[in-house]
């Protein structure tokens, strides 16, 4: 009998220095664009499972019912709650809690925050989608990454160092400026 398989996909756009967020922490509105939210509510579609830190959840509402988990401090272990399971990784690794939810493997979409995108940079993504919107930039804004020393904030370079290498380049709205770049272990293939 084989073990299960995730397929793990990051999700993030930012702006032309990589950040994901403002300096309070918020998405500001010159960073959204309609295309690459119609793409990225698809993706989530394709995910058996959404991961996100707890600032996330509470900002994004989940009209569609979507199977999350939120990690947070805040529980011991993995503890099922309303609308969401509750999961503190440092008490059960992310192989555990995926053979707990998903005990047939499965794809798994983690739209951030900064603390999932570092917990799954480290454990090993399937995909990385990098959205960009030049034009915008976000002075003190908040990196997609945690930045390590001899490193830039980047969101490349912290791709490239867990072993990603981009696919090509889409535009997704050129008019706006959003272009698209997945990043994936060169032996996967992006979807």
């Amino acid at each position: 009998m084989s073990s299960p398989q995730w397929s793990v996909h990051g999700y993030a756009i930012v702006c032309e220095a990589g950040c994901i967020a403002d300096a309070a922490g918020a998405l500001p509105p010159a960073l959204m664009n309609d295309a690459d939210w119609a793409y990225f509510q698809a993706e989530l579609d394709r995910a058996d499972l959404c991961v996100l830190g707890r600032a996330s959840h509470d900002v994004a509402p989940n009209p569609q019912g979507r199977a999350r988990v939120v990690m947070t401090r805040a529980v011991q272990g993995l503890v099922r709650a309303e609308g969401a399971w509750l999961w503190n990784p440092a008490d059960v690794p992310p192989a555990a809690m995926l053979a707990a939810l998903l005990p047939k493997g499965g794809r798994v979409a983690v739209p951030g925050g900064r603390g999932p995108f570092d917990l799954f940079l480290a454990h090993g993504y399937a995909g990385f989608h990098l959205s960009r919107k030049t034009g915008i930039s976000l002075s003190g804004g908040a990196p997609v990454f945690t930045r390590t020393a001899g490193m830039s904030g980047a969101p490349e370079d912290h791709l490239r160092a867990a072993g990603l290498i981009p696919g090509e380049t889409r535009a997704i709205d050129p008019a706006d400026g959003v272009t698209l770049v997945i990043w994936a272990p060169p032996q996967e293939t992006a979807p």
